[in-house]
């Protein structure tokens, strides 16, 4: 029996690149269902092209800076440069920048988002923080299909973690990052091989059984 081709996956970030790093690790498997095509940001500087440069992938960096206020501008020339890597799939992995209808329209259902929070629960920035504020127990992350409207989208995986006693933003953070390095490429593996598929609003994963374990606080 042949194996299906990898689907060609571009990353899009604007930092250090901390989950793309877990993604190309977990790519490395020959049994990866996803390769990494291309790694791109809106800023020149952002660290984690090095990074992908180093690990011997193609990059490119548009700077958000020379667009000005036109958006589409910049997310048609961010389509341009997806379609010369031939890209099937979009991975944003701390890529921050709203993108438009306009583009999320030419990627409908193929564009992949992480959220540092347990969806529909803080949607936006300082979710850490807010999440200290608002005293909740349980604080996560959230891999989504990406739709016009920010940090809305049928999510595909969430991964839980308790707040603690005493805990800052900075600590709740780091333990909420090892959450997504843990989902995100398992999240990326399931809508490439297919076995993730939207139905509605609600996305329905072949073979992925909950693990049972329960965090109670």
């Amino acid at each position: 029996m042949s194996m299906q081709p990898k689907k060609r996956v571009g990353v899009l970030i604007s930092g250090r690149g901390s989950n793309m790093v877990s993604l190309i690790e977990a790519a490395k498997a020959a049994d990866y269902p996803a390769e990494i095509v291309v790694v791109g940001s809106n800023r020149p500087d952002a660290k984690g092209l090095d990074r992908a440069s180093d690990e011997g992938f193609a990059t490119f960096a548009l700077d958000h800076k020379l667009y000005g206020k036109d958006r589409e501008a910049f997310d048609r020339d961010l389509h341009a440069k997806l379609l010369e890597h031939n890209v099937e799939l979009l991975v944003l992995a701390g890529f921050m920048r709203l993108l438009t209808p306009w583009f999320v329209d030419q990627w409908q259902g193929r564009v992949i988002n992480i959220h540092p929070a347990l969806l529909p629960s803080f949607p936006g920035l300082h979710t850490h923080e807010r999440a200290l504020e608002e005293g909740v127990r349980i604080h996560g992350a959230t891999v989504h299909f990406l739709t016009s409207e920010m940090d809305v989208g049928p999510i595909i995986a969430q991964g839980a973690v308790p707040v603690l006693d005493g805990d800052n933003p900075d600590e709740l953070a780091a333990r909420v990052l090892t959450v997504e390095h843990e989902i995100y490429p398992k999240a990326l593996a399931a809508v490439a091989s297919g076995k993730a598929t939207i139905d509605g609003f609600r996305v329905k994963v072949e073979g992925m059984k909950p693990e049972g374990k329960k965090i109670i606080s």
